[in-house]
């Protein structure tokens, strides 16, 4: 499986099309990590984004819309020098909105030699309250809740931090845990949500022979065909399909002359 790293909306707003077609292909996580910082069009304009609220959430609205189940992570900064509590609103209004599943909420910490270095800040206690606001609001939500009971392939990649478990994603980076068998370990493994929390999934392998289990297929669909909403199970497949879709190679080329011509 691979996953598309971060990045920011206005390289996403001229590939919306193409994006959506590559985190729907089965063979790529459905997940985006798009950092919007602010959602205060006056702030975002301060920090020098690229970028408005709008193009943020037209982006959102678009991937959401086009990619059934799709994750979008985002980052907040709290607290930028010029961030009023009307613009704090209007970010918090955007994450009640939107109720992002994974949220990076950071203060605002002056980086050597930017402009906002050079500007006052704000009052320590100020900040720190905006995050605590902010921070109780994505605890407030539970996104995997809906989840339990359902049937889903998870690629096991790895340990838990406690040692205690396995960690596998679904098709939408969704992290679940699952029992700590050696034989999971870099296996796709249908497994059914037994239990959810805040930032996780538990999971229990399904045996081959259950009625919850499903046809793996040894060959995936083109983009064309696949959407998702599917559950696929993905096995080794012939060589020719593990090359990278052709508008990966293009929407990563177009990145790359973008960049080039910003530095040039």
């Amino acid at each position: 499986m691979m996953r598309v790293g971060m990045t920011n909306p206005p390289y996403i707003l001229e590939h919306l099309e193409e994006m959506a077609k590559i985190l729907s292909h089965p063979r790529v996580y459905s997940f985006l990590h798009i950092p919007v910082q602010s959602g205060s069009d006056a702030v975002l304009g301060d920090m020098k984004r690229e970028y408005s609220r709008a193009d943020f959430q037209r982006v959102v609205d678009y991937l959401r819309g086009s990619v059934p189940g799709v994750t979008i992570a985002t980052d907040i900064i709290c607290g930028f020098p010029t961030e009023t509590e009307e613009d704090f609103e209007d970010t918090m209004s955007l994450c009640e909105h939107y109720k992002f599943p994974s949220l990076f909420i950071n203060q605002f910490y002056p980086r050597p030699g930017t402009l906002a270095a050079r500007m006052p800040r704000l009052p320590a206690q100020e900040v720190k309250k905006r995050t605590k606001q902010l921070s109780e609001f994505f605890q407030s939500y539970h996104p995997y809740s809906h989840k339990l009971g359902e049937v889903q392939d998870v690629l096991v990649t790895e340990v838990s931090h406690d040692g205690k478990h396995y960690v596998g994603h679904n098709k939408f980076y969704e992290q679940v845990l699952l029992p700590k068998r050696a034989e999971l370990l870099g296996k796709m493994v249908t497994v059914k949500i037994v239990s959810t929390s805040k930032h996780s999934m538990n999971g229990e392998p399904v045996l081959k022979d259950s009625p919850w289990s499903s046809p793996g297929l040894t060959t995936p669909p083109s983009l064309a065909e696949t959407s998702g909403t599917h559950r696929i199970r993905i096995e080794t497949a012939p060589s020719s399909h593990r090359l990278i879709p052709y508008t990966l190679l293009m929407l990563l080329l177009a990145i790359l002359t973008r960049l080039v011509w910003l530095i040039l």
